[in-house]
């Protein structure tokens, strides 16, 4: 029967019939869902994974977050949800291809390696629908914080994650409330001088390592910023993430790419966001 948790979350249990609204990809990209962590919107990307398919699926990094792990250990019902989802995909015949990122960078010892039917590999190179090829990895490689000074990463993680404290009692508020998803995080960032130079910085040297590997664009994740854009002749595409902003990057079948921002896709449905798992009872 199904619990509590997937009848107040709208997901299915495991072993539940697929829905048949679900909409079909070729690709999807998702990266920093930061598993283990009270930030994490376990239950509306439970909710994406029960409305969508595709033929491949890229993890796009810091799906599990090693560093809060460590700290202190955090792992509620849903989060094995996400996974068993994820599993479960690689089971079905979806092609998955996991990049690990910085904060769950010990899985990268273990690139060439396919564990239940998930690739991992340190970066990919994926070919869309129309030709053009792009390289996948999740782009800490090219954050002079986390290269250079690990320390102020980590000083930057504990203050990220009390903003998200912050985001998580305000979204409590507006759930209550029947509004929908609201990032915190994002508004500040997009208001905020250093932070834009910095995202901004960040996607100039991804793009620049793009066009030096001569392919024809790049897809990432790390910073927590959905974008897509024309750098020189490099299309660049970042996923985003499911702790602020919950979205996916997706390519249709004609190579068509796009973003889907999860909450507005809830919210046109008429549903109100999904409480975060490890509230529910």
């Amino acid at each position: 029967m199904p619990t509590n948790l997937h009848r107040l979350t709208g997901s299915k249990a495991p072993g539940a019939a697929a829905e048949p609204s679900r909409r079909r990809y070729r690709t999807i990209w998702i990266s920093d869902v930061h598993l283990g962590t009270r930030g994490c919107a376990a239950a509306m990307l439970i909710d994406f994974l029960d409305h969508v398919d595709s033929d491949m699926l890229y993890l796009v990094g810091d799906i599990v977050d090693g560093w809060r792990l460590k700290k202190r250990f955090f792992w509620p019902a849903g989060h094995n949800d996400v996974v068993w989802r994820l599993l479960k995909r690689a089971k079905r015949g979806t092609r998955v291809t996991y990049i690990p990122g910085n904060h769950d960078e010990v899985f990268r010892q273990f690139a060439g390696l396919n564990f239940g039917g998930i690739a991992i590999r340190r970066k990919a190179m994926h070919v869309t629908a129309d030709g053009r090829r792009l390289l996948v990895l999740h782009g800490d490689e090219f954050d002079a914080i986390t290269l250079a000074h690990r320390w102020l990463a980590h000083i930057g993680d504990t203050a990220y994650t009390l903003l998200m404290v912050v985001n998580r009692w305000t979204n409590g508020v507006r759930r209550r409330l029947g509004m929908p998803y609201w990032s915190l995080s994002q508004f500040a960032k997009a208001r905020v001088k250093n932070a834009v130079a910095f995202i901004s910085g960040f996607e100039e040297v991804v793009a620049q390592a793009a066009t030096m590997r001569g392919v024809d664009g790049v897809v990432c994740g790390h910073i927590h910023t959905a974008e897509m854009r024309t750098i020189g002749s490099i299309s660049y595409y970042n996923d985003g993430d499911w702790v602020e902003s919950c979205t996916a990057l997706v390519e249709h079948h004609d190579g068509r790419m796009e973003l889907l921002r999860w909450g507005e896709e809830i919210a046109r449905r008429g549903r109100t966001t999904p409480a975060p798992l490890d509230l529910v009872a």
